[in-house]
């Protein structure tokens, strides 16, 4: 089995920590984070990954994750690229689905069934629990 690549852009060091637990012990993924857009487009750039996580307000500067998303999705080299929101906010996810995002899901849920049905649509292989 393969091992998922995940892109997980601007959550505090918490957040990263949870979500990463998370995707390794439910799909066997990596997850490489990063703090700031430029990282994060210069990690997308040169390397694969199978799936994009953007916190709604990246943590190391406050910038919008929605202007990560945009640029992700109008980039021709980067823009199938499978990109989730992580947000509790309604408004913001129907944002990020409206540029291309699937839609995402709030720090709170991570763990719930529905999280991980979104989820296994892009990691296709999650290890059984």
């Amino acid at each position: 089995m393969s091992i998922h690549r995940i892109l997980n852009v601007g959550q505090c060091g918490y957040d990263s920590g949870s979500i990463s637990r998370f995707l390794r012990d439910n799909y066997q993924a990596q997850t490489v984070s990063v703090d700031t857009a430029d990282e994060a487009l210069t990690t997308l750039r040169s390397g694969s990954f199978d799936l994009v996580l953007v916190n709604r307000l990246l943590d190391s500067d406050g910038s919008p994750g929605i202007d990560l998303i945009r640029s992700i999705k109008t980039d021709p080299a980067l823009s199938a690229l499978p990109t989730m929101l992580v947000s509790n906010y309604p408004d913001a996810q129907a944002q990020a689905i409206s540029l291309g995002a699937l839609p995402g899901f709030g720090k709170a849920e991570i763990g719930r069934p529905k999280v991980k049905e979104m989820l296994q649509s892009v990691l296709v292989h999650p290890v059984s629990s």
